[in-house]
């Protein structure tokens, strides 16, 4: 498994002015953080769990490999930074959870009576609106 205090180590931090209502709050001050992560050239995760993300998180990905993630909830850069690094991490060890095995279930034998009564049903009475046969 990996070290939450290496992937925090490898991750970049940019603060910029974050969008929105807010009035002079938001034109002077850079709250939003935005956190990007190169996947291919990081240290703490080992080749299969690199290959792992990359399967799993292909659609958040960049081109380049790259995770990028922004938070702009608070007015607070602190605080977004300590929010946008708490949801790599849970998506990170979301990516790298073990796929659990689908066992299929048997069908139950009152389904299938009650479909093959339907589908009895159903073709005596299209068999009924048919012209009575007179010889």
């Amino acid at each position: 498994m990996f070290s939450e205090d290496a992937l925090i180590s490898e991750l970049n931090f940019k603060a910029i002015r974050s969008s929105g209502s807010g009035g002079q709050n938001v034109n002077k001050v850079a709250s939003k953080v935005e956190l990007t992560f190169n996947l291919l050239e990081s240290k703490a995760l080992s080749e299969e769990e690199k290959f792992k993300l990359i399967n799993k998180l292909r659609n958040r990905l960049s081109k380049e490999n790259k995770l990028i993630l922004q938070c702009e909830e608070s007015r607070s850069q602190h605080k977004n930074k300590e929010l946008v690094i708490y949801r790599f991490l849970e998506l990170i060890k979301e990516g790298l959870r073990p796929e659990r095995k689908r066992i299929p279930t048997k069908i139950p034998r009152s389904v299938i009576k009650k479909r093959l009564k339907t589908k009895r049903y159903l073709s005596n009475k299209k068999s009924n609106r048919k012209k009575p046969d007179l010889e």
